[in-house]
């Protein structure tokens, strides 16, 4: 017998998994579990079961689990004998297993054990140790079992065991050395995700980031502690923290041997964006203000306090301007920021940069620095994979681009100074407008802001603006009605805004029956005495909602629920249960009343405020379950729809099976890859804030599952910063669930996520655990699929004869499972590895062997593959037309299943090869066709092909294999 508790409650009698029954019953196995080796009282079962109300029959329910266990355990076994394992006596049930049966006792027998080493001062071997001890668990103790019962101090003690050994284990580490470090952090990470509040912890893993080169994000997981802490908590950093973060600072703490110095604040990546041809970063110009509002009215002191602000083209200010709009919730804020920004942008020839930093987001979605820089530096031109991963090296990175730069940048909806501090570009030359409701004392006092504060319209200016969108001649048919709307807005302008609006769409409606309106929403002018700016918007959002008719009305509340401010009529159906062509109408209803707009066709967003009061109307006035199930219909749309893309981006690779979707959910499908790409694209943000949400708010199951369905998607696009955080949320939601085979797959991708960003050690860990979890489910693909990501590591550090070892590997596991498409992706790799090693003729048999194996298996997608393989090879070989005919049946099969991005790559080789066989005119065909593509699609790898055709039109001679690498 074999058991397991460090996670879902698990037993195997010889290979055989046995099905524990009922949650009560493994309850009652996991306290004998913990307990094992000594005796459990009957009272201590009943405790844990149900508290202080067991029912009557608790005493004959516990003997009847303790019956079915021992039967469990020994199903030949007399009724009459003693049980081996399940034991009575001393008062109680006693399960007797050894270390070697029971997962808690091996654990903690390592521990001992590290502990003995680390006291006689072997250190290293005390922290392989407690890695591998820590890799025994799968999730909290006893997960699965129902939660109120989960919560008692019988589980939570063993938890705490793990908590503490991971602490232990990085503060070995420290003295162990970086790479023992990097293997520890996978942990780490985990643990300090589980709980963000541990002060002690998140120290911990500051100084082992530091430890192992990542001196910039654990400056960011300080900021982010202390940003929670503060918030959450009302109170600065103790001791641990101070301490810890003043380490890093003063680079006290042991780290790997320093890269060659380059000059402060600038990194290898900065050098490399900064040193581009013409048409890449250097030449963008972004313009990313959003429209003016035409009916802007009002703001003339403010307005004329700014332009001092703006130099003379001829005269160029010491430093970069700051100026900060602050002031309450639907004051005008970002209305004024961008009519300023408008007026003036011609004095910035270098271009606009705008985002909303989202700082006072209903759903909490808060932007963060890092997010909003790696925008930027996307609008200016920088390769995903050459943006650096810490926060520092990326500021660094975006204040050196804008260095000799005149541009505008707009901040809308700051939460604080630190939060846009990163944002603020070094040199001079550029004007940041920073919007936000809080006061930013330390941009003003610390930097040297200029800061304005908006205050209510008054009453001129609040008339003006009635004016502005209902015309003159009606206000002045009706003065006094106009000023009692103006009074019962609060001279709010966000009130004033959908007033006009419901006036305007109404044009015979007198406004003394708008002013009605009001007045009887309310009952009261009390909740328009402007000492609560909220209410007045509320309120004047309230008579818009109670216009709606029922069906309108319900869809605006459960867009409340939706995570993030965009989405599509796909999405609005499946929250409302209803099929989209039934939704297109209420839709209309609600773009006409000025609830939501239509920004793009079939694409809908709503106000942050008017997306609150929807909340607070479905949490207030809606019913729990419907609540939850509308909920669960839009994850599940995301869920099945992001299947169906993945699907058709890689057919042939394996994935995680769904289960069926409720009633009422909109599933997308996609005729070929462009399609699935492109909503993939327009729902990233959604997906990628849905991913957090169900982690936040949820039990984490959709979390994962819709993260490894992103993988893919994330890893074409060279997203690898985002794939980094959505399968970090999924190793720590699925490990809360005791979910071993999301923790599998997750470890996997965050394997390959590191591997991209070469950090090897961490990529090793993440797929060695991968591995392990993937045997101990039986799994065979995912065993092979981690082997194929080892070689991928193999070859990208020049190891060849390991990553061909791992292929063997993944060959074996895919032919004992009749797997031939994933035999023949191998044999594909393994042809590119040959190509890589120079040994193009095993190259070109390895990639024959995967076209037919894929073409058996009509597998179209790996057959392209394979000929693009093949082809690359044939140039290596200087057969420059069989080549191209390989490439030309790439293509075709790539243009026939419409990948876009794989047939850019194949337009990319074949123009290496036309411009090594001197087809200088072929060659700028195809890398132009495939520079449009990329650029249609937005893939980073737009600089490197623009670049391509640079050098090409500069120098006839280049080097062909620099080129194409």
């Amino acid at each position: 017998m074999r058991f397991a508790v460090l996670g879902p409650v698990r037993a195997w009698r010889g290979d055989a998994e046995l099905k524990l029954g009922p949650p009560k019953r493994q309850v009652v196995l996991a306290l004998l579990l913990i307990r094992a080796g000594h005796p459990v009282t009957a009272h201590e079962i009943i405790d844990v079961l149900w508290g202080q109300n067991p029912p009557d029959s608790a005493v004959n329910v516990v003997q009847r689990h303790i019956g079915e266990l021992r039967r469990l355990f020994e199903p030949d076994l007399p009724s009459r004998d003693a049980s081996r394992w399940l034991k009575r006596g001393s008062g109680g049930y006693r399960l007797d297993v050894g270390a070697e049966g029971l997962d808690l006792l091996h654990f903690r027998s390592l521990r001992q054990q590290a502990r003995r080493l680390a006291d006689d001062g072997c250190v290293i071997e005390a922290t392989k140790l407690l890695i591998e001890a820590l890799e025994l668990w799968r999730g909290p103790t006893a997960s699965g079992i129902p939660t109120d019962v989960r919560s008692h101090p019988v589980f939570a003690a063993v938890d705490a065991e793990h908590l503490a050994t991971v602490k232990e284990a990085a503060e070995y580490a420290l003295r162990a050395g970086p790479r023992l470090g990097a293997r520890v952090l996978v942990t780490l990470r985990q643990a300090t995700a589980h709980h963000p509040l541990d002060e002690m912890l998140q120290s911990k893993l500051i100084l082992v980031l530091a430890a192992t080169g990542h001196q910039a994000e654990a400056l960011d997981v300080y900021r982010a502690v202390r940003t929670r802490l503060t918030e959450d908590l009302g109170v600065e950093p103790g001791p641990e923290l101070h301490a810890a973060q003043q380490q890093v600072l003063r680079h006290t703490v042991s780290a790997p041997p320093a890269e060659p110095a380059l000059p402060a604040g600038v990194t290898a990546e900065v050098i490399d964006a900064r040193d581009t041809p013409p048409g890449t970063a250097a030449e963008l110009r972004p313009a990313q203000l959003p429209a003016d509002l035409a009916t802007f009215s009002g703001r003339r002191s403010e307005l004329d306090a700014f332009g001092a602000l703006v130099p003379a083209e001829d005269g160029k200010p010491p430093t970069s301007m700051v100026s900060v709009i602050g002031g309450m919730a639907g004051v005008g804020k970002t209305a004024l920021a961008v009519h300023w920004a408008h007026q003036v942008a011609d004095s910035f020839p270098d271009g606009q940069l705008y985002v909303d930093l989202r700082g006072f987001h209903p759903s909490g979605s808060v932007m963060n620095a890092g997010e909003a820089i790696r925008l930027f530096l996307d609008a200016l031109g920088v390769p995903s994979h050459r943006i650096p991963s810490g926060l520092d090296a990326q500021s660094a990175l975006y204040r050196s681009l804008l260095a000799d730069r005149r541009m505008l940048i707009v901040l809308d909806n700051a939460r604080d100074s630190e939060h846009v501090r990163p944002l603020l570009p070094g040199a001079a030359g550029c004007l940041v407008i920073v919007t936000s409701r809080s006061q930013l004392y330390g941009l003003v006092a610390g930097g040297g802001a200029h800061s304005v504060t908006l205050d209510l319209l008054d009453e001129a200016e609040s008339l003006d603006f009635l004016s502005q969108r209902l015309g003159r001649n009606r206000i002045m048919r009706e003065p006094d009605a106009a000023a009692d709307i103006v009074a019962l807005c609060g001279h709010l302008p966000l009130a004033l805004a959908v007033v006009s609006a419901r006036a305007g769409m109404n044009p015979t409606f007198p406004l003394a029956s708008i002013v009605a309106e009001l007045r009887e929403s309310q009952g009261s002018l009390d909740a328009f005495s402007g000492e609560a700016p909220i209410a007045d918007a509320r309120s004047a959002f309230f008579w818009s909602y109670r216009l709606l008719t029922p069906e309108a009305a319900r869809v605006f509340r459960l867009l409340g629920l939706h995570p993030g401010s965009d989405c599509s009529l796909a999405a609005v159906a499946s929250l409302a249960g209803q099929e989209p062509r039934r939704i297109r109408p209420v839709m209309t209803e609600l773009v006409r009343a000025n609830l939501v707009s239509e920004h793009t066709p079939g694409r809908f967003s709503c106000h942050e405020l008017l997306r609150a009061y929807g909340a607070e109307l479905v949490r207030d006035h809606g019913v729990a379950d419907e609540r939850r199930t509308a909920r669960r219909r839009m994850l599940e749309h995301y869920l099945h729809t992001a299947h169906a893309a993945d699907s058709v981006l890689a057919p042939g690779r394996e994935r995680v099976e769904l289960h069926p979707h409720a009633t009422g959910v909109t599933v997308l499908q996609f005729a070929d890859a462009a399609e699935a790409v492109e909503w993939l694209e327009a729902n990233r943000p959604a997906l990628l804030s849905a991913i957090e949400q169900d982690a936040r708010c949820g039990d984490g199951r959709y979390s994962w599952q819709l993260a490894v369905l992103l993988e893919t998607y994330l890893e074409r696009n060279g997203r690898w910063q985002e794939q980094l955080v959505v399968q970090t949320t999924a190793t720590t939601t699925s490990q809360r669930l005791g979910d071993i085979r999301g923790q599998a797959h997750a470890h996997r991708a965050l394997g390959f996520a590191n591997g991209r960003l070469k950090r090897w050690d961490e990529a090793a860990e993440h797929l060695t655990r991968a591995q392990h979890l993937f045997v101990e489910l039986a799994d065979p693909i995912g065993q092979a699929r981690v082997h194929r990501y080892f070689a991928y590591l193999a070859n990208q550090q020049c190891r060849y004869k390991a990553a061909l070892e791992r292929y063997a590997q993944a060959c074996r596991l895919y032919r004992a499972a009749d797997r031939p498409s994933g035999e023949a992706s191998v044999y594909n790799e393994i042809g590119w590895t040959f190509i890589l090693m120079g040994n193009y003729d095993e190259a070109l048999d390895a990639c024959r062997r995967a076209i037919t194996l894929h073409r058996d298996a009509s597998e179209r997608h790996g057959e392209a593959a394979a000929w693009d393989s093949l082809g690359y090879a044939y140039h290596h070989l200087q057969d420059h037309v069989r080549a191209i005919r390989c490439y030309d049946r790439a293509l075709r099969l790539y243009r026939e299943i419409r990948d876009r991005y794989l047939e850019a790559d194949t337009l990319v080789h074949m123009g290496t090869t036309h411009h090594a066989a001197g087809h200088r005119a072929r060659a700028t065909l195809a890398w132009s066709q495939a520079l449009s593509i990329l650029q249609v699609i937005g893939h980073p790898r737009v600089v490197q092909v623009r670049e391509m055709l640079f050098r090409h039109a500069a120098a006839g001679d280049a080097d062909t294999e620099r080129l194409g690498a």
